[in-house]
């Protein structure tokens, strides 16, 4: 289900996934195809981890590597949610595609 909330995000963020909602910042971004796969692998991503621990290693992994770069942003493109998310946005097969545990190919990655 996509929900649209325009005070909700900070900065240049325009999409969050809280499975089973995708919220998104305006209306018009409900068309974003691309946008919304992103948001759709984040849900399968945190089905398949049970939710809960999907949102304590997201938040682990976002700590360590802000340590690691010294830089909040660079560290959220680097989390292995994202970069999976990232790298398949474009594939609107991918949510259904997608391998069990495919983040695990972009921890070290």
């Amino acid at each position: 289900m996509v929900l649209v909330f325009k005070h909700f995000f900070y900065k240049n963020y325009v999409g969050l996934s809280l499975w089973p909602f995708i919220f998104l910042k305006n209306d018009a971004l409900k068309n974003d195809a691309v946008l919304v796969n992103h948001e759709k692998i984040h849900l399968k991503q945190q089905q398949e981890l049970l939710i809960l621990p999907f949102y304590v290693l997201y938040i682990l992994e976002w700590l360590l590597r802000s340590l690691f770069y010294l830089d909040s942003y660079k560290a959220y493109q680097n989390i292995s949610f994202e970069r999976e998310a990232y790298q398949n946005e474009r594939n609107l097969n991918y949510p259904s595609e997608r391998r069990t545990f495919g983040f695990l190919k972009y921890l070290f990655y």
